[in-house]
């Protein structure tokens, strides 16, 4: 049993558990996707890299936006998501606002590695809607059950080896073509995608090789799937290789 005691010491961690409380707002935000926007424009650069250091001192919008998320969602406010879009755009805002949120409260890290890492994704519990889980299970219970690779591209763990972190929330009336931009911008760029046709091969994220069913779903292979969104199409019999995912926390 090679992950056998790997396993028993998560078992026994995941006893640990602790759930964030949820920022203390006196003053709820009526138009809370409106904080969230502030947060992305005033925060995050073109590379989608966040200033921790001056958003730690200026958090107002960000703490109201999470203290939103930890009390609405599609379970407890149906009415406000009548859409697939609307809950598909409610849910990837919301993971992304989480983890940045989740990176202030631990003291902004220079990455996620060892037992940081379990601590952001399995052991911490954060709130939707009033229902109590991890960011791993968020991510894979729930915004993967949508059936929507291009999540993918979209979901933002605030380290290097994440998509690009848009300036901009998401919104169910363009969702379609937001996600269709971040899976361009993400092969676009030479750290999810490299061709080196002297040798005949392909680098690509790590995340395609993670989440490599999501993708096949939609494509008989990993390379089709990438030609979807790529201007130089990559040859399919070239061999795939796939890029360490770098955990460096993504700060100015």
């Amino acid at each position: 049993m090679r992950y056998a005691g790997a396993l028993v010491l998560l078992t026994l961690l995941a006893g640990c558990a602790t759930v964030r409380p949820a920022p203390d707002v006196k003053s709820p935000d009526m138009q809370p996707i409106d904080a969230w926007a502030r947060v992305l424009k005033h925060f995050v650069d073109a590379r989608g890299r966040v200033n921790f250091g001056r958003l730690g001192d200026d958090r107002a919008d960000l703490d109201r936006y999470v203290a939103w998320v930890y009390a609405s969602g599609p379970n407890s406010q149906p009415e406000l998501f009548p859409a697939r879009e609307h809950k598909l755009a409610f849910h990837l805002n919301a993971y992304n606002a989480l983890a940045m949120w989740n990176i202030l409260q631990a003291g902004i890290p220079e990455r996620l590695g060892g037992f940081g890492r379990f601590s952001f994704f399995w052991r911490d519990r954060v709130s939707i809607g009033g229902k109590r889980m991890s960011l791993y299970s968020y991510e894979n219970d729930v915004i993967r059950a949508f059936d929507e690779p291009r999540i993918h591209f979209a979901l933002n763990c605030m380290t290097l080896g994440c998509p690009r972190l848009p300036r901009e929330p998401f919104y169910p009336e363009r969702l379609n073509a937001q996600l269709a931009r971040e899976a361009r911008e993400f092969f676009a760029q030479d750290r999810n995608l490299r061709i080196d046709h002297e040798q005949r091969t392909v680098f690509v994220s790590q995340i395609l090789d993670w989440f490599s069913e999501d993708f096949l779903i939609h494509t008989p292979s990993l390379i089709a799937y990438i030609n979807r969104y790529t201007r130089q199409c990559v040859p399919e019999d070239y061999s795939l290789h796939f890029i360490p995912y770098d955990w460096t926390v993504a700060r100015q």
